[in-house]
């Protein structure tokens, strides 16, 4: 199925906001999932504009990085610090957004 609007979301902001935001929204209220809530729908909607612009392919490869980035700066975090981490793997994830999906426009 297509979806109109897709093909015009730029989607390396739209992970900074997911990941950044979601864990800015968690650590600022103190309730974790509603910074997942945010996590999440950043994510849903970058995955539909990933799968109309680059497929499965893309899509998935963007969709690993993003969870795994997440995922990983947990552990990141106890290294480094909360801050660096999110930045850090937010940097990856919206670069590798913006270079297989975004400047193909």
């Amino acid at each position: 199925m297509k979806v109109k609007d897709a093909v015009e979301v730029r989607t390396a902001p739209l992970v900074a906001v997911g990941l950044i935001g979601g864990y800015l929204t968690a650590r600022e209220s103190g309730v974790r999932p509603l910074g997942g809530v945010l996590l999440g729908a950043a994510g849903v909607w970058s995955w539909r504009t990933w799968m109309e612009k680059g497929g499965i392919g893309k899509a998935g490869i963007l969709a690993l990085l993003y969870l795994g980035g997440f995922g990983l700066s947990h552990p990141l975090a106890k290294k480094i610090g909360a801050w660096p981490a999110v930045l850090g793997v937010t940097a990856v994830s919206s670069a590798a957004a913006h270079l297989m999906i975004d400047r193909e426009d």
